[in-house]
């Protein structure tokens, strides 16, 4: 990087110098994936967290890094016979009738077998950790650690270290199955009570913290176009799921947060006896999970509403809320949380994404805004850059379902639920002053509910819309 930066230097053609910087990314990047896919484990899980990044990093690197989010390593089924002893003290065969020797998918972290329970019959995905991680983890921790430390002292303005931070407080609850599982529990008892939203998440039958034995439940990748469209699934409506289900995440009261919800984590499968669509959204993986601190929240959802509104006042105020970002930090910040350039924001952020706007974000990385937005980054709370992720996570999704109406619906969608968590903010501050049958705040809370009721019916006449759009095009079909 040093020797092309000094060669642009020396170049007046502003093409060429973006040509000869786009092809040290993809060199860099390929020599990147060979050392990761190399060493395995943890730095498979840092590649597929870059891989995500699309809001910081070229795209030369996070389209390389991509055939990370599959190609894992498999432990020999002998080691996991092996760790089944050492952790619980039983054979494999003590427990089960049946056990898969292959697993059915391998992860950086773990590999998934099915197994058949031998006192009741019952059909379960058992994950399982790699053996030789924990031996190794401390050490790969170290390396990653260190790594980050030395790109800081050669390239002082491309401070990383916040994301081998990020790991030595994330990994070790990801290696620990049975908070996995007691995270799956919170989340299925959350989302029980909300039946309308088409979640399920699997059973946990029993957790160690290697071990983790759950309900066999499975299904397809959301970006299954083929599937999806054999079984008349419609793609706008796992779309608009998907969007309410982690919006309640973000935005509901004690709600949990599932950080990692890529592709591999989400499964959907067909189901007629739902009320409402005819697909479940299924969850895995509930290793990384967060709570957002409600005034965090309360801020986040005003500055998405005034994203939507394109306010840029209301923008800049909550930003500072949220993250702490000055005013020359911000139009940076509202690129990185929205995934948008930012004079598109100034206008309409519900329009879809053209090629030219990508392409716009991808020359401004390469123009130095990459050096800030580490720097950015670098500053801002933890669980915002975790939201980030998950935001930027669940548009790809979006993206990858090719959604006929483009993402006007699940900013709608989004509305809503800012919109809900203002009201029961306005709700709550009015009820310190008194009863809510006082005639001041009972005009305060006319207002309050007008403004969570504007958006509302906004989303429903839209959901009218599209209703009768597919009626039309079915008689027509």
């Amino acid at each position: 990087y040093r020797v092309t930066l000094n060669q642009n230097e020396k170049t007046k053609d502003e093409e060429e110098r973006n040509i000869s910087l786009k092809a040290c990314h993809q060199r860099c990047a390929n020599r990147t994936l060979k050392v990761l896919e190399k060493n395995g484990s943890i730095f498979i899980k840092l590649g597929q967290h870059l891989s995500a990044m699309n809001y910081l990093l070229p795209l030369e690197w996070t389209t390389t890094f991509i055939p990370l989010q599959d190609k894992c390593p498999v432990s020999s089924f002998e080691s996991i016979e092996a760790m089944f002893e050492q952790d619980t003290g039983e054979q494999l065969s003590d427990y089960f009738s049946e056990f898969e020797h292959q697993p059915i998918g391998a992860a950086s972290l773990a590999q998934v077998h099915l197994a058949t329970v031998k006192e009741t019959g019952q059909k379960v995905a058992v994950k399982v950790q790699h053996p030789t991680l924990a031996e190794w983890a401390g050490l790969d921790l170290a390396l990653t650690s260190f790594t980050f430390s030395t790109l800081k002292r050669f390239f002082p303005e491309y401070d990383l270290e916040w994301l081998s931070s990020e790991m030595e407080y994330s990994l070790p609850q990801e290696l620990d199955f049975a908070l996995e599982g007691q995270n799956a529990i919170r989340a299925k008892e959350y989302f029980s009570h909300i039946p309308e939203l088409p979640l399920v998440v699997p059973d946990v039958i029993w957790a160690k913290k290697r071990i983790l034995v759950m309900e066999n439940v499975s299904g397809h990748r959301p970006d299954d176009l083929e599937f999806l469209d054999a079984n008349g699934i419609d793609r706008d409506e796992v779309s608009a799921a998907l969007a309410r289900i982690f919006n309640e995440m973000i935005f509901g009261t004690n709600a949990p947060l599932h950080c990692d919800p890529h592709g591999g984590n989400i499964a959907i499968r067909k189901n007629l006896n739902r009320r409402g669509c005819n697909f479940d959204v299924i969850l895995y993986d509930h290793g990384l999970y967060r709570d957002i601190p409600i005034d965090l929240r309360r801020s986040y959802a005003k500055l998405w509403l005034a994203v939507i509104d394109a306010d840029e006042e209301r923008m800049r105020k909550y930003a500072k809320e949220v993250a702490g970002v000055n005013d020359e930090q911000f139009p940076l910040f509202a690129s990185a949380i929205t995934g948008r350039d930012y004079s598109v924001l100034k206008k309409n952020v519900a329009q879809a994404r053209s090629s030219e706007e990508k392409q716009n974000i991808n020359t401004a990385l390469g123009e130095g805004m990459l050096q800030q937005l580490v720097q950015l980054l670098g500053q801002v709370p933890r669980i915002i850059l975790l939201i980030l992720k998950t935001n930027d996570l669940t548009r790809s999704l979006d993206e990858n379902l090719q959604t006929r109406q483009g993402p006007v619906r699940t900013f709608l969608i989004l509305a809503r639920y800012c919109s809900r968590t203002v009201f029961e903010e306005q709700v709550e501050e009015l009820r310190k002053r008194g009863s809510l049958l006082w005639p001041r705040n009972l005009v305060g809370l006319l207002g309050a509910w007008l403004g969570y009721v504007r958006v509302e019916v906004k989303l429903e006449a839209f959901e009218l819309w599209l209703a009768v759009k597919r009626g039309w095009q079915d008689v027509v079909g």
